[in-house]
This record gives structure tokens, sequence and C-alpha cells, in this order.
């Protein structure tokens, strides 16, 4: 089967083919025989390393670029939180969250199914169809969602907000019509005009929504309305760049096979995405509203790193869809594991000495933010289950097993609740971050059982083990002294200290190093 090459690719293979022609001594070493076995293994061990340089280079440029939302968000909250009236503020949260919903229902996981069909065909025809299936999907779920607003508009907590309501709603098209293109234009390593649409559609929402809170309205409506703006002009880019094919419509087989791997993993995102907002829920219930601003502020600053792994798997997503031989991209995902657990050190290390210094400029006094960097330690642990799941999540995508992805993110969800109203009464709000880092090891463990080949499949080595643990160490010990002038002039140069250990880490995983 052929394996499809971006213009990149294409040209870097043509290349080496002229550099491969044998000389006659060449030619004549081998006739030589070579062991049995010996083949298959170098062939195996020569993938992961490509694959682990792609993975850890150029693949990583892309989660650059996706990173930049995360990055503008947390510096537009403070000052949305200054420009607007907290009613105001609380009202959009609860918006983009409804929006977000949306769009995990609107893509329906067409997305991945369009990377996973353009690495089984070597070519973008039925991949663009896709696109184009998905598009429609996306305007039907809208418009569906617009008209039916007075039905579910007030039950949805939205009373007297349909203005609002109905600004979040037409969000929803353009988004999720720039997330399917955004995916077929990483499989086709197309990072420039990648960049252009991403940007566009993240970066260019908050500021146009800023500028028309400057110039209009500092109301919670007239913000929305930049990200509708944004999202439409990237919509446009992100259409003419991937050309979605017509007649995808009429290949009813190769849709049907989307949507067979696509609605079971939106279900399952849609019920984790759902039920993952129960912890908010139940702090709310039985510790109240005072403690879920504390937590939500405790969770933004730990959970960025597990926002960034989301952004890596989607990132590294064709990559794996395209590495056809099973064995191969099983040794490549343990390998990629690894190499991701060893980065994650220096960043648990750095996030966890960072947040004595960030919580006072994100929270104010009231929100007693000296307790909250437990919190912030324990969120950001999540991150390592996180990445143990992201390694076999690929895998059984590539597989097509996407009901055993969509139960298993359900289970999950219901997991987190579970714990929830288990830890909370406990620990408080830090009982609600342990819940996390266990609903994460749930879902991780569940996806391992359900390999094909879990037999085959190996756990971290020793090293990557002992890394892990030393960075817990660390981390949780930097917890003890107090947040004074002092120590926070400490942990500063901490988090800088840790710069060098990442990009250590970073090139030797970009070298395919063991």
């Amino acid at each position: 089967m052929t394996v499809p090459q971006t213009r990149r690719e294409a040209r870097a293979a043509e290349a080496a083919a002229l550099a491969a022609q044998p000389d006659d001594d060449e030619l004549e070493a081998s006739v030589q025989p070579a062991a049995p076995g010996a083949l298959s293994t170098d062939t195996d061990s020569i993938a992961v390393a490509r694959g682990s340089s792609v993975l850890f280079g150029r693949g990583l440029l892309y989660v650059v670029v996706w990173s930049m939302q995360l990055v503008v968000s947390s510096l537009i909250s403070p000052v949305l939180a200054h420009l607007m009236p907290p009613a105001e503020f609380g009202v959009l949260a609860s918006a983009i969250a409804l929006y977000q919903a949306l769009v995990v229902v609107a893509v329906c996981g067409i997305d991945q199914a369009s990377v996973l069909q353009r690495a089984e065909d070597g070519d973008d025809r039925r991949a663009r169809g896709l696109v184009f299936v998905g598009m429609v999907t996306a305007v039907t779920v809208t418009v569906f969602a617009l008209v039916s607003i007075p039905l579910w508009g007030d039950a949805a907590g939205f009373v007297d907000q349909h203005p609002l309501l109905l600004v979040a709603v037409l969000w929803t098209g353009p988004a999720a019509i720039v997330q399917l293109s955004l995916a077929l234009l990483v499989a086709q390593d197309r990072i420039r005009v990648f960049a252009v649409t991403s940007l566009l559609s993240s970066v260019g929402g908050s500021i146009i929504g800023l500028g028309l809170l400057a110039a209009v309205h500092a109301d919670a409506t007239t913000y929305a309305w930049g990200g509708v703006v944004a999202q439409g002009a990237a919509m446009v880019i992100g259409i003419v760049a991937t050309k979605p094919r017509f007649r995808g419509l009429f290949d009813h087989r190769t849709t049907v096979r989307a949507f067979k791997l696509g609605v079971p993993i939106a279900l399952g995102s849609l019920s984790y995405f759902v039920l993952n907002a129960g912890d908010r829920l139940v702090v709310q219930r039985l510790l109240g509203a005072d403690e879920v601003a504390r937590y939500q502020i405790a969770y933004v600053v730990g959970s960025a790193v597990i926002l960034l792994l989301t952004f890596t798997n989607q990132a590294w997503a064709p990559h794996f869809a395209a590495l056809r031989d099973a064995v191969a991209r099983r040794r490549l995902a343990m390998h990629a594991r690894d190499e991701l657990y060893m980065l994650l050190a220096p960043v648990l290390v750095a996030v966890t000495l960072v947040s004595p210094v960030a919580l006072p400029i994100l929270a104010p006094a009231s929100y007693r933010v000296e307790s909250l960097t437990v919190v912030v330690f324990v969120v950001a642990l999540t991150a390592f289950p996180v990445v143990a799941s992201g390694a076999t999540g690929r895998l059984l995508l590539v597989e097509r097993r996407g009901v055993t992805v969509g139960v298993i993110g359900a289970v999950a969800g219901v997991v987190n609740i579970a714990a929830n109203l288990v830890l909370v009464p406990l620990t408080g709000i830090v009982g609600a971050g342990i819940a996390t880092v266990i609903a994460y090891a749930v879902l991780a463990a569940l996806q391992q059982a359900s390999l094909p080949d879990r037999r085959e499949w190996r756990g971290p080595r020793r090293r990557v083990l002992l890394a892990i643990a030393i960075a817990i160490v660390v981390a949780a010990a930097s917890l003890l002294p107090p947040q004074d002038l002092v120590w926070n002039i400490v942990r500063i140069v901490g988090v800088a200290a840790c710069l060098p250990w990442f990009f250590r880490r970073l090139k030797l995983a970009r070298g395919g190093s063991a």
C-alpha cells in the first residue's frame, strides 16, 4: 500500500534514492546474506529514529502554533475580567464552554477520519471528499442548534441571554470547518497556511473581540462577535487551501466508514467533556461558588501542560496514520511516550515552581492563592497519564477502533464524577485535582488493555521512571518553602534552570536517542 508523502517528503525521498545508488563494491558486498531477523530489527529501529526526528522536530512546530491560543487566552482572561462586569465575564465563560461542546458535535470526528483516510489511500482525493461531508455536517448541526434555541436556551442557563447564545451558535459552524481544514493541512505538512489559518481563528478572534469591546460596547455578546468574524475569515482560507471535494457527498462507502469511526469518538469526547465539568458542579454543591472559582484558577495553570499534550496528539496523528507497519508504529508509539515523559520532567518542576508567582497575578488576594499551589501540582501530575493515553489512543484510532475509544472516554468521565463525590468532601478542591488524575489513569489503563497486541506493549524503561520520580519529588518539595520574595526569586531561578534541561531532552528526542 502506498504511504502518502508530502511535497517535502517526496523531494527528500528522491534525493535519498539518488544518493543510495550502489557502486560495484557495494553491489558485491550486498550479496552477503544477512542474519535472520536482523533486517526486520534494523528496519524498525530506522523507522523509530526517523519517526522520532519528525515528531519532535517538524511535528512540534504545529504544536507551537496551536499553543498560541493557550498563550493568548492566558493573557486575555485578566484583561476581560477588568473590562467586563463579573456577571458578563461569567456568562461569556459559559457561552464559550457551550460553543466548544457544539464544535465537538459539529465536527463529529470527521477530522480524524479524513486524516486516516488519506494515510490509507496515499492521496487526498477521498480525504477532501470527507472534508466536504464534514462541512455539510457542521452546517446542519449549526442550523439545527440555531432554530432550536427557544427550546433549550433557558434550560441551559442562558435566561435573557439569547443574543449571546445566538452568537455562540453562529461561532460553531466556521470553527468546525476550520478544525476539519487544519487536520488535513497537518496531514499535508503545509505549515505556512496552517499557521495563518490557526492563528487567525484563535489569536485573531481575541484581538478583534477586544477591539469591539473598546469601540462598541463592553459586554459578552460584543466580544463573542470577534470570534465569529475571525473564524469566518479562517474558514474561507481553510476551504481555499484544502479544496473540499463535492463528490465526496456521493461516496457513501467512505462516508459510512468515516461516521463509524467519528461518531463514537465524538460521543466519547462529548461525554467526557461534559462529565469533566462535573468536578466544578460537585465542588459548587459541596463547597460553594467561591471554591469553584479558586479551583478554576488553579486548574487553568496546572492543566496548561495537558492542553499542550492534546495539541501534540493532533499534530502527530498523521505521522502515525501514515506508518502502515504495525510493529514499527507500536515501537514508535512507545519510544515517543518515553521521550514525552522525559520532557515532562522539567515541565512539571517548572509549572510547580512558577505557580506561587503566577497565581497572585491571575487572581485577586481574596482567592487565597497561597494554598492553590498544591492544586496546581496535583492537576499538573495528570500530564503523565495523558501521555500514556495518547500513545495507546493513537494506535486504536489507526486501527479504526472508534467505538472502543468512545466508550472508554465515557467510562473515564463517570469515574471522574464518582471520584469527586468521594474525595472532595474529604480533601476539598485538592480532591477534585486527584479525581482528575485518577480519571485519566483509568482512561490510559483501559486503552492499553484494549490494544490488539497488548502483550507486545512495554512500559517505560527504568531510567524514564527514575526521571519521573525525581521530578515529582523535586516539584513536591518546592511546595514546602514559604511564598515570600526571597523564595519566589529562588523559584524563578529554578524555572530558568529547567529551560536548558528541557531543550537538552528535546535535542535528544529529535535525534531518536534510545
